[in-house]
């Protein structure tokens, strides 16, 4: 995979959504002391999220992908990572009664500091000035100086990825993970009356837990019960951030991405012959490729070959990412696609992307129902392909935001206003992702179901 390759080849490849940064001197300053930096995560943790991964794509466990969608300077705090991490919990729990298999935990966190954007500039009062591309690269604030890409900025996100992720790792092992506490949590959102049609299966899920405390699997004497692995992911947009944190494995000789356990490739980076999947190709963590419904089939089977040639369990997941009403447009012929190159690879869904509309009030929103309509359309596809639906992928907070229309708050466009947070695009609030989890926990199980009787 990596025979020709070196860490900064994709210098030498068209670069697109990238900024072009002012006093070069600095910029490599910066990259010079990342590169002495300990890498955020680890070879060892890389390889098992792969194995983990390699797993979904054979139908014996499902990925849980979720967190913001690009992370703030301003708004970073314990809270909101402890928020997030909670929320993503309570959702693997449901999911993992709802599909009877290991459910992967990954976080769009401690890393996800850049945005790929529409349009280069932004035009507001009249004033036109450069988009905001993320916080690792330029300010939110919209004046003149904000919007200069700053190489320094980098360095802050290092810090911010580096603690997030020891406050992540102390979550994941210290008893704050237990399933019995986390279900608990989840027991107050059934409890509404709006949300009754979910009170049954958490219910069920009450009772398997009483049954194996019953039979004296606790925390106390399980280590699984109360403890969780967790990995985190980002888009690996800003090149010379990846480039910096790029390691060589001690163990394998073979090079890392140092920071984040999954990187992915946008849809508006996917380029095969560009700066991005060159970079990708050759560190050893898991893919994502996101697929829009620009994505023809040619590219496609390049992409595959060029990101996974030695067809490796684990390495490649595809992100559909189309839209509610066009999944069916899509999808079939890259399902097909796949399965004539023999592909190994693990599907997932982005049902965020695709389906984000300017309301009404002004405010850029999703509409919950066209949210869910994706995913429906998503596993209704692969049922009728015969091909494994692996995951989800979904951008969400902790926090009680208004962003996104729906569910069953019942968040309306006058809402948005209430509390609209986000820098970039929105987000689902607590209750609609733990609703979305109930919700694709019933396709799990009904897809269990159908295969059970077909049996």
């Amino acid at each position: 995979m990596t025979r020709g390759w070196t860490k900064s080849e994709w210098r030498q490849k068209p670069r697109i959504q990238m900024p072009e940064y002012p006093d070069a001197a600095r910029l490599a300053e910066v990259e010079a002391q990342l590169a002495q930096y300990p890498p955020l995560v680890f070879a060892g943790e890389v390889r098992a999220l792969k194995a983990k991964l390699g797993a979904a794509a054979r139908g014996e466990a499902f990925l849980l992908q979720g967190g913001d969608c690009a992370e703030s300077f301003a708004e970073f705090n314990a809270d909101s990572i402890r928020d997030t991490f909670k929320v993503l919990l309570q959702m693997a729990v449901v999911l993992t009664f709802g599909a009877k298999v290991p459910v992967v935990k990954v976080g769009r966190m401690a890393g996800q500091f850049a945005k790929p954007r529409s349009a280069p500039t932004e035009t507001v009062g009249g004033q036109e000035l450069p988009s905001y591309r993320g916080d690792i690269i330029n300010g939110f604030d919209f004046t003149a100086d904000a919007r200069v890409p700053d190489p320094a900025r980098m360095l802050q996100a290092y810090t911010q990825a580096a603690a997030s992720l020891n406050l992540l790792r102390a979550f994941s092992t210290g008893g704050f993970a237990d399933v019995h506490r986390v279900h608990a949590w989840t027991l107050g959102f059934t409890e509404g009356e709006k949300a009754e049609r979910y009170r049954a299966l958490s219910n069920r899920i009450s009772d398997a837990l009483d049954f194996m405390a019953a039979a004296g699997i606790t925390g106390a004497t399980n280590h699984e019960i109360r403890s969780v692995d967790f990995y985190t992911s980002h888009e690996a947009l800003l090149l010379e951030y990846e480039e910096a944190l790029c390691r060589v494995d001690s163990t394998s000789g073979l090079p890392v991405a140092g920071s984040g356990h999954m990187v992915w490739i946008g849809d508006r980076t996917r380029q095969p012959d560009g700066a991005h999947v060159e970079f990708a190709r050759g560190v050893q963590n898991p893919v994502g490729l996101k697929c829009g419904p620009s994505l023809e089939v040619d590219d496609l089977k390049r992409l595959i070959e060029r990101l996974n040639p030695e067809n490796e369990a684990g390495r490649l997941t595809l992100i559909a990412r189309f839209g509610a009403g066009k999944t069916g447009d899509h999808l079939p012929r890259l399902i097909r696609a796949v399965q004539e190159e023999g592909a190994n690879v693990l599907w997932v869904c982005d049902p965020m992307h695709g389906n984000t509309i300017k309301s009404a009030s002004g405010y850029k929103t999703r509409p919950f129902d066209l949210v869910l309509r994706e995913v429906h359309e998503f596993f209704a596809i692969h049922n009728a392909e015969g091909t494994i639906p692996g995951g989800v992928h979904f951008e969400m907070t902790g926090k009680d935001v208004t962003e996104c229309t729906g569910g069953v708050r019942a968040i309306t466009d006058e809402d948005l206003s209430d509390r609209y947070h986000t820098a970039c695009d929105p987000r689902l609030n607590a209750s609609q992702s733990l609703e979305l989890a109930f919700l694709v926990a019933e396709e799990l199980s009904g897809r269990r179901d159908r295969m059970a009787a077909a049996v």
